[in-house]
């Protein structure tokens, strides 16, 4: 049986990411001392790894695909074929992760200029070293072993460490000079494998219903029943991906409406949809929605 081989994010990565894959149609298991998740699906086989690795196993063809940080694969310059972006996060799904140039809230560096001749602690050596060179900078680039908060002011002048939110860094009084780059989760593919025709559709049917599971997320489908004469002012009520969907109930006087929503407007939607004369109103959950 044919199977594709793809690589999974272990770490703070893996619980969204078996969680994503659940609702896309894929459901893994892992004992917590195993590095090879079961699928139930027999065409698909996984391997734990860390993103920080995860595309020089792709590129060597070890795994057809992975699921990987685009800030790794740029930081390994891994010569790999990114399929699709997908924008979640262990802690966000709406906003890609920013690595940033940060320093202590009292130090006197203001901008890049000012790390002319000092030392910056990052796991992201390379991706830092090429910011500095961008700016014609020169200085000290020292890869951490984790902990990177904790290094200045007394081992480093400054840092460049992943964040969603910022609020880590401001527990550690720590402020931000600059975004040096932005990262998305991302599907990445060896380059021989998708020459293979077979793993290329299931790889990207896979994407296509990842991608479907993410842009469900916060949103939910509202169904409800109107009389024909009071449709005009439903339909001005209800937002959605596209027009609503209208359908003729048995009663010729009445029909079914249903549209897509971003659930945070549910609660001012339903009130308004019954006032302009909307019955039997449904709030249903999604899981997946396809272009």
């Amino acid at each position: 049986m044919a199977e594709l081989k793809i690589g999974l994010p272990k770490g703070s990565l893996q619980d969204s990411t078996f969680d994503l894959l659940q609702k896309a149609g894929w459901k893994f298991s892992v004992s917590s001392r195993s590095y090879y998740p079961r699928c139930d699906d027999p065409e698909l086989s996984a391997m734990l790894a860390r993103p920080q690795e995860m595309s020089r196993y792709v590129e060597r063809g070890v795994l057809d695909a992975a699921i990987t940080g685009l800030d790794w694969t740029m930081e390994n310059g891994s010569d790999v074929e990114v399929v699709a972006e997908l924008v979640y996060a262990k802690a966000t799904t709406a906003q890609p992760v920013r690595w940033v140039l940060a320093v202590p809230e009292d130090s006197k560096i203001k901008s890049v200029k000012g790390l002319e001749g000092k030392v910056i602690s990052t796991e992201v050596v390379n991706l830092t070293k090429k910011y500095l060179r961008r700016n014609k900078v020169k200085a000290t680039v020292e890869f951490s072993h984790g902990a990177t908060e904790v290094k200045v002011p007394h081992l480093a002048d400054a840092i460049v460490e992943i964040t969603e939110t910022g609020s880590s860094l401001r527990a550690n009084k720590l402020r931000i000079v600059d975004t040096i780059q932005e990262s998305v989760t991302v599907v990445i593919a060896n380059k021989k494998a998708l020459q293979d025709k077979w793993k290329r559709a299931k790889l990207n049917d896979l994407c296509m219903m990842l991608k479907g599971a993410l842009d469900a997320k916060g949103k939910v489908l509202l169904k409800l029943n109107v009389a024909r004469n009071n449709l005009d002012k439903i339909v001005k009520a209800l937002p959605g991906l596209h027009a609503p969907t209208v359908n003729q109930l048995s009663d010729e006087n009445w029909v079914a409406v249903e549209s897509v929503v971003d659930e945070p407007r549910v609660r001012e939607l339903i009130p308004q949809l019954k006032k302009a004369g909307g019955e039997g109103i449904i709030e249903i959950p999604l899981n997946k929605v396809i272009p």
